[in-house]
């Protein structure tokens, strides 16, 4: 919720191990929710995570690039922080051909109900096969994307007091995964948007800014070029908006969008979209308060949550260097306690992020600073203790 102006942030063959010690030393938020009963995202109720002797099991993919790395971090600082929280760790790793099983890390989230996840990769040349992300995201039926632009007082940004929640649908439009070559050098690719899908995600933002005292909630459309599908979301978001009087409802065209949240952001509160335009419009998101680093979000189902940086980016250009921020991967973290009843060990993390960031003595490089992830790791681990 906002508070006091302050944001509060809510592999070899696949395998399944239980929780190691960190290397964190050697390798280198926000509003509150969770989804409503039935066929609506339910915002208020934890989810029936697993939990063994007061403490909750976690399913952890540590991803790509920096991905492990960051929850590394997450790890290390769960530890000082003595969160309650056992870790299941999948790998996902491709074999020779450069597949992924992904059932592992399935069965793990379908067990725990809730997971950490580093970005993973996927190749731009490889054909026939659907990203990683996207099949994860597919067959736990993790509808919504929710991802955090909160300004960090103290970090570097192009906008000050940014505070946009911007939530993108999941499972549809042009990343259905449905392309093929009719004829050679022609390629269909179909968007699909159904009813369904555009009710349940319109629904979802509602919910959201009503539970977190938001008040007003932006979908954003081509329908003036795509009148059947995109005329599809626009009109559930508005037939969906008559059933919440006390949210503001208004709409933009998403090339209009790019250029409003950059000149004018604050404008912006809740934002809904389709799904190719809620993957562009959070990086810029992302980009106004900082850059990916501290950009935090989550995947949420109607009985699954999988919380991850909200602007996925691997950052394979500084993998191994102990260069990234940790932030996003953190705040995203403590959105997850936050899920699963532990908002006083979220807070105390989130608080001394905050002063660790104000205090401006430990800043990595894209805070302008030369220190590194460990600097920054070791520097929450003291304020928190």
């Amino acid at each position: 919720m906002r508070a006091n102006g302050r944001a509060r942030f809510y592999s070899t063959p696949t395998s399944t191990t239980q929780e190691e010690e960190p290397n964190v030393i050697a390798t280198a938020g926000s509003d509150v929710f969770t989804p409503t009963t039935g066929k609506a995202p339910s915002i208020n109720r934890n989810f029936n995570t697993t939990k063994y002797g007061g403490r909750h099991t976690v399913t952890l993919i540590p991803g790509d690039g920096i991905g492990r790395e960051l929850t590394d971090s997450v790890r290390a600082i769960f530890k000082a922080a003595e969160v309650p929280v056992v870790f299941d760790i999948v790998d996902l790793v491709p074999d020779e051909t450069g597949n992924v099983d992904i059932s592992e890390a399935v069965q793990s989230l379908r067990r725990n109900k809730v997971g950490l996840k580093g970005v993973l990769f996927t190749p731009i040349l490889r054909t026939g096969s659907q990203s990683f992300n996207l099949q994860i995201r597919k067959e736990l039926d993790l509808y919504a994307n929710l991802v955090i632009c909160k300004s960090i007082p103290g970090f570097p940004a192009r906008h000050k007091d940014v505070d946009i929640v911007i939530i993108r649908e999941n499972t549809e439009g042009e990343y259905s995964g449905l392309e093929h070559e009719p004829f050679p050098g022609v390629v269909e690719s179909l968007k699909v948007v159904t009813a369904h899908g555009s009710e349940r995600i319109a629904k979802f933002a509602f919910d959201y800014a009503r539970q977190n005292n938001r008040s007003k909630v932006t979908a954003i459309h081509k329908a003036n070029i795509m009148k059947l599908g995109d005329g599809l979301f626009l009109k559930s978001c508005e037939d969906m908006g008559k059933l919440y009087s006390q949210i503001a409802f208004d709409s933009m065209i998403v090339d209009n969008c790019a250029m409003q949240i950059v000149a004018k952001p604050h404008q912006f509160d809740v934002m809904v979209m389709p799904n190719l335009y809620g993957n562009i419009i959070s990086n810029i998101g992302a980009g106004l308060i900082g850059g990916p680093g501290v950009c935090a979000g989550a995947n949420i189902g109607t009985d699954i949550a999988l919380f991850e940086p909200g602007a996925r980016h691997v950052a394979r250009d500084i993998q191994g260097r102990n260069l990234a921020n940790p932030i996003a991967m953190l705040t995203s973290a403590t959105m997850m306690l936050r899920h699963i009843g532990l908002s006083s060990y979220a807070d105390n993390i989130d608080n001394a992020i905050y002063k660790v960031v104000a205090d401006g003595k430990i800043r990595t490089r894209c805070m302008g600073g030369n220190s590194s992830s460990t600097d920054f790791v070791l520097g929450l681990i003291a304020e928190l203790r």
